[in-house]
């Protein structure tokens, strides 16, 4: 599936039922098998992951492509 920007979105981690900080956790350890431009979905409905999603993304200098209902994609930069 491509993903806006060019890049791939090579993988959706489901960590919907997930409580903080797992979901953080599963992104960064699906991260590095990533190449840079590739996005990644989490689908996440722990009312933290709202913002630690997008701390995280701040954190390593990543881009928080989208966050809507659940959904975080997240593209590598680096």
């Amino acid at each position: 599936m491509s993903a806006p920007g060019g890049g791939e979105e090579v993988m959706t981690l489901d960590c919907r039922g997930m409580l903080c900080p797992l979901p953080v956790i599963k992104l960064a350890q699906a991260f590095p098998a990533l190449a840079v431009g590739d996005t990644i979905a989490v689908l996440a409905d722990d009312p933290a992951a709202t913002t630690d999603i997008p701390a995280w993304c701040r954190m390593r200098a990543q881009e928080l492509v989208s966050a809507e209902d659940g959904r975080y994609v997240v593209r590598k930069l680096g």
